[in-house]
């Protein structure tokens, strides 16, 4: 089947439940773009919903990260809210390398364990793109919570990794908001490094 005929009819065939989700995301990358508090609660109402579609879509990892999602976004807004004397306690500031290598660390760690519980606790038909997916995104929401400009460098990844895990999933239209997704977080490093404090 033609792939542009498939995305048109998957996008004609998308329900309400996906398409608030995509609107809500979108909206919060966009205010992520422009370090505003709102990021957080309209990134609330979508990973709730994926939570949801994630588990009717057999992508168990990608519910696993988008509750990761909704409790890190609570942990986020704490953080991106507390001040000192009226100023913000966390500013944006780039990975030192120990980071780097902690932030690498960590994303090896979850891909192997959401692996090894895919492909052995469920039936996942795609575990080892799902758990990458996953992965990255943990370690994206985990930098982006302490306001590390490198969250975007591993949200690109997450983008890349998700557009085909979703597509072939059959959420076309979620698909199509990690293509948005991708493009938005080249604009939100670029935007970002400006206000870095490196």
């Amino acid at each position: 089947m033609d792939i542009s005929k498939q995305f048109l009819d998957g996008l004609f065939a998308t329900g309400w439940l996906e398409f608030v989700a995509v609107t809500f995301g979108i909206a919060s990358v966009m205010l992520s773009r422009k370090e505003n508090i709102w990021v957080y609660p309209t990134g609330i109402i979508n990973t709730t919903i994926y939570i949801y579609l994630s588990l009717v879509g057999g992508i168990y990892a990608e519910a696993g990260v988008n509750f990761y999602y909704t409790v890190m976004s609570i942990v986020g807004w704490v953080l991106w809210t507390q001040k000192k004397e009226g100023l913000k306690l966390l500013q944006i500031s780039s990975s030192t390398k120990p980071e780097w290598r902690n932030a690498i660390l960590f994303f090896v760690l979850c891909w192997g364990v959401l692996f090894f519980i895919l492909k052995k606790l469920t039936n996942s038909s795609v575990p080892l793109a799902d758990g990458f997916a996953s992965a990255s995104a943990y370690t994206a929401m985990w930098l982006m919570a302490r306001k590390k400009l490198e969250n975007w460098v591993w949200w690109g990844i997450t983008n890349v990794a998700s557009i085909p895990l979703y597509f072939i999933k059959g959420y076309v239209f979620t698909s199509f908001q990690y293509v948005v997704f991708l493009v938005l977080s080249i604009l939100g490093y670029l935007e970002w490094r400006k206000r870095c404090n490196i």
